[in-house]
């Protein structure tokens, strides 16, 4: 018969009962998981206790804490208590706990010293252990907690329509060490702990729906080589998805180094129906609602954001696409490349953006004011997100974007100063040297590559503008950077374009050739990952911006950025907000730009207008409508 306790009316005596047999029943649960849930158990002394509750309160996703007991009232139970709270759980609606191996699928007979704890001395796991009772002393000067288990996403792969799958010879499925850090509290450090299971592709969606714990793909390499259990195989056209594992409890408790502590084995939970007070409810709304996208192949990556974020920078990117100078761009179109390259870039840590169309070839300077203003508006909010960011340009041109960075911080359109690079070509080793530490493609300077109206490199090797005239001798080869990205491992690269001749284009050229004017000569041969098309470049550098906002207000999107560790940050950050595009600032922006005689890409005019079209009204419009899609409360 399974021993079973009335958690909450008894949880001291409950916890104390079940921590002193030595002859638990060990029974299988499996089917039982839609009632009681799996917990492991943590016991620390009372004095670290205030401290690893806070621990679990900014690392919720691996330390999801369901309970605790209250160590002055840690005793024995009376004669006769367990009888009575079985009895007591037959008209109890929750607040069950029941001993579980996870290791057994058929109910075996109880096993006379079978290790259910594991002790800790000063950090270090010293032994395993039956029973506590030896330490019945020291743990009336003790508190344990409760801690949701991953086990439970069993019940989420059915309701995905999932089959259960156990690691080989039905062992403990097997949990990954990360290098991901828990948010650090009073002494408790630890990386992040991860389980696996491996998901059909077409699956993904409905698990992460279904769950609504969203782990993260975190492309663990040696999966043959858990730090915990047994390792499970990922079969062909299966993807391994990752979940915050509670086993990150026993990392913690090493770092405290406390004389005494005691934890769960690996494998052996408590069954318990308490529930955690901040899980999301059943029945969701499009603000919790997940989609999920690939956004890499190497490594594979796949991210996610709610049903109502999605649907706004989709709407971004429609406002985008419109075409004020009748070029066809509509037939450049593709859907939710606004929204990839937007999740890639949130995840990005160091961000490389180009700029620089030398489209007035007989003037100086020859550039063009379609191209900076976007890039330094996205600069601005990769800032604010505290992320490394540089700009890349011809070296003819350095002089003049140093000048126009430096005017731009004066005048409070960018926080700081950022390096302004360049880069002279020479050779496939030459780029891969550029973009990677010491040249080593497993440690690239940059994960993400940006273009904003960019000239972009075509079949033939020259560089063309709207007017099919040659330009290659104004431009240096940053196209190589980007060739090269496709070959690193862990760079991505996003393109900004509104006629296709600029760089990363390459994704859309069959379309430019066929639509675009003159596009058989002047389509850019180099391909982004993503490829955003506006009807004015900048656009797409302020549409970029704002959909990160969207993004970082994004709960979904969120705690999936920070693999479910540490605080989140609140919906409209003021940070992030003053450091969106705004009319204000971008008529700074080009009023710097027309200070340092820089034209209009249409007209060649040294004034306020890009691409001929006027700021006031058109740009402005645009700049305004983006705002207020970007900070619409839902």
């Amino acid at each position: 018969m399974p021993f079973t306790l009335h958690l909450r009316s008894r949880l001291p005596s409950a916890i104390r009962s079940l921590i002193l047999q030595k002859k638990p029943n060990i029974r299988n649960t499996s089917s039982m998981a839609g009632e009681l849930r799996p917990a492991s158990l943590v016991v620390l002394p009372r004095s670290l206790a205030p401290a690893f509750e806070r621990f679990c309160q900014v690392n919720t996703g691996p330390l999801p804490l369901l309970g605790q007991s209250e160590p002055e009232k840690w005793m024995l139970p009376p004669q006769g208590a367990i009888s009575e709270t079985r009895q007591s759980h037959s008209v109890a609606q929750a607040g069950v706990v029941q001993w579980h191996d996870l290791g057994s699928l058929q109910p075996p007979p109880p096993r006379m010293g079978h290790p259910q704890f594991w002790k800790y001395e000063f950090g270090a796991c010293t032994g395993s252990l039956a029973s506590l009772e030896q330490y019945s002393e020291q743990l009336k000067d003790m508190v344990a907690f409760f801690l949701g288990c991953s086990f439970s996403l069993e019940e989420a792969l059915e309701k995905a329509g999932l089959p259960r799958r156990d690691p080989a010879g039905h062992s403990q499925a097997g949990a990954y060490k990360t290098t991901v850090p828990c948010v650090t509290h009073a002494g408790f450090c630890c990386p992040l702990v991860v389980t696996m299971r491996p998901i059909p592709k077409d699956k993904l969606e409905g698990l992460v729906r279904a769950c609504c714990s969203l782990g993260e793909l975190l492309g663990i390499k040696e999966l043959s080589k858990p730090a915990y259990g047994d390792a499970m195989v990922c079969p062909p056209g299966e993807v391994p998805v990752f979940w915050p594992s509670p086993l990150t409890s026993l990392g913690a408790v090493s770092s405290c180094e406390t004389p005494l502590a005691f934890a769960s084995i690996p494998g052996c939970t408590v069954m318990t129906d308490l529930k955690d007070a901040k899980a999301p409810p059943g029945c969701l709304t499009p603000e919790r609602i997940p989609e999920v996208h690939h956004i890499s192949q190497d490594p594979l990556h796949y991210s996610i954001a709610s049903v109502s974020a999605s649907q706004k920078i989709r709407e971004l990117e429609s406002m985008i696409g419109i075409d004020p100078g009748n070029r066809g761009i509509g037939h450049l179109l593709c859907k939710d490349e606004l929204l990839k390259a937007s999740l890639s870039l949130s995840h990005a840590r160091s961000v490389l953006i180009t700029t620089g169309f030398p489209t007035h070839f007989n003037h100086e300077p020859p550039e063009e004011t379609d191209g900076p203003p976007g890039a330094v508006a996205l600069v601005a909010f990769l800032q604010a997100l505290e992320k490394e960011v540089a700009i890349i340009v011809d070296q003819r041109a350095w002089n003049l974007h140093q000048k126009i960075v430096e005017d731009a911080v004066e005048q409070g359109v960018l926080k700081t100063q950022i390096p302004i690079l360049t880069y002279q070509g020479g050779s496939v080793e030459a780029a891969q040297a550029f973009l990677c530490k010491n040249g080593d493609p497993q440690t690239p300077r940059f994960d993400h590559l940006v273009a904003i109206e960019r000239a972009g490199r075509a079949a033939d090797g020259n560089y063309y503008n709207a007017r099919k005239m040659n330009i290659k001798h104004l431009v240096d080869p940053i196209d190589d950077l980007f060739l090269a990205a496709k070959k690193i491992p862990g760079i991505s690269s996003t393109g900004v374009g509104d006629g296709g001749n600029e760089l990363g284009m390459g994704k859309v050229k069959e379309a430019v050739r066929r639509h675009i004017r003159h596009g058989d000569v002047i389509a850019c041969d180099v391909e982004a990952d993503f490829a955003v098309i506006a009807g004015v470049s900048n656009w797409g550098g302020y549409a970029l911006a704002c959909a990160l906002y969207i993004l970082y207000s994004c709960a979904v999107h969120s705690q999936y950025l920070r693999k479910a560790v540490g605080p989140s940050r609140a919906p409209g950050d003021q940070a992030w907000t003053q450091a969106l595009p705004s009319v204000i600032k971008e008529e700074k922006m080009l009023g710097i730009l027309v200070q340092h005689k820089v034209r209009s890409g249409v007209s060649g005019i040294v004034g306020m207008e890009v691409d001929g079209l006027p700021f006031h009204n058109t740009h402005a419009e645009m700049i305004q409508k983006l705002v207020d899609v970007t900070t619409a409360q839902v």
